[in-house]
């Protein structure tokens, strides 16, 4: 049992690494303000078209900025949890032995 217990607590980091080295973004206005981040949510960068900077007002920009970030967000979120349903499925497949 003790093995096993290891074997998911391995199996859970190499997700994490995956999940590290998987980039997700999420943009608005065609392009306009690009979020990216890793799929563990966290945000990489965040660029803004110079030209549209300049004619934005600053409500505008951060009503978009919040719709890029949740759209990247959105994205980690769903290969995130593809990621640890197939090593959860994995596991469980090696847990039916135990009993």
């Amino acid at each position: 049992m003790f093995d096993k217990l290891l074997e998911a607590q391995q199996k859970a980091g190499e997700v994490k690494k995956r999940l590290d080295a998987i980039t997700v973004s999420g943009s608005v206005e065609a392009g306009r303000i690009v979020v990216t981040a890793n799929a563990n949510k966290v945000i990489q960068s965040v660029n803004f078209d110079p030209e549209f900077l300049r004619g934005a007002d600053q409500e505008e920009l951060e009503e978009l900025l919040v719709t890029a970030i949740n759209k990247a967000m959105e994205q980690a979120d769903n290969i995130s949890q593809s990621e640890m349903a197939a090593m959860t499925k994995s596991m469980l497949g090696g847990l039916g032995n135990m009993f």
